[in-house]
């Protein structure tokens, strides 16, 4: 999957990963991180996400990264069009994921990944995987949310990445924690048209590894 094939998405206004609403897993879920306000929070691949609204709406400095220029266009025009008291709290780059390196993109405290992985075909995600690795702190916490379906029934993107993919791309440096598995074919009615015949949406908390702890020595009788 080149570049040119999300500048095109762009172009066209194919665009039918966007969802005009934050995703409900951030009402859900993100408490549990118990992130204080000010907590800095990396979306990849963001897109013109309403989910960077949300996040900063509650106090958190949020950074994304997204590859359009188009989509960063939008994202600031739709912002200036009605502008918010917390939209500063908002930084939005244009760039490459892969490219992005934690000293650039400075520490974070948590990630939000709904739409980033499950875009990327199978040949990328480990790349993807190790990318994201790269960029953490060891207090990290990463919500990440994810598709299953059978991909014989329909080709990517989004993409099907099952719960064994998930636990080999990230359970040797974090724990890896499904949260909710919920059956959603009857809200995407897309995935049913494109042949589709059930469809799961997972929700993922990840954060470090605990350190292991030293073996107490044996104590006398």
């Amino acid at each position: 999957m080149e570049p040119q094939f999300w500048h095109e998405r762009w172009q066209r206004n194919e665009i039918g990963f966007h969802q005009d609403a934050p995703h409900p897993s951030l009402d859900r879920h993100w408490s549990a991180l118990a992130l204080p306000a000010g907590s800095r929070v990396f979306v990849p691949l963001a897109g013109k996400s309403h989910d960077l609204l949300w996040l900063a709406e509650r106090g958190h400095e949020v950074v994304g990264i997204e590859l359009s220029k188009l989509a960063v266009q939008q994202f600031n025009a739709e912002l200036a069009a009605a502008p918010q008291p917390w939209q500063q709290r908002i930084d939005l780059r244009c760039g490459d994921f892969f490219a992005l390196d934690a000293g650039k993109l400075g520490p974070i405290d948590a990630v939000f990944d709904r739409a980033a992985l499950i875009a990327l075909p199978a040949a990328m995600r480990g790349a993807y995987a190790r990318q994201m690795l790269s960029l953490l702190q060891p207090r990290t916490r990463l919500l990440l949310v994810t598709l299953e379906y059978d991909p014989s029934q329909m080709s990517g993107p989004p993409h099907s990445v099952g719960e064994s993919e998930v636990r080999a791309l990230y359970g040797h440096r974090l724990s890896v924690e499904m949260l909710t598995r919920d059956e959603q074919l009857a809200d995407f009615p897309k995935f049913a048209e494109r042949g589709v015949r059930a469809l799961s949406e997972v929700t993922w908390s990840l954060a470090a590894l605990a350190p292991a702890q030293p073996a107490q020595p044996a104590q006398p009788a």
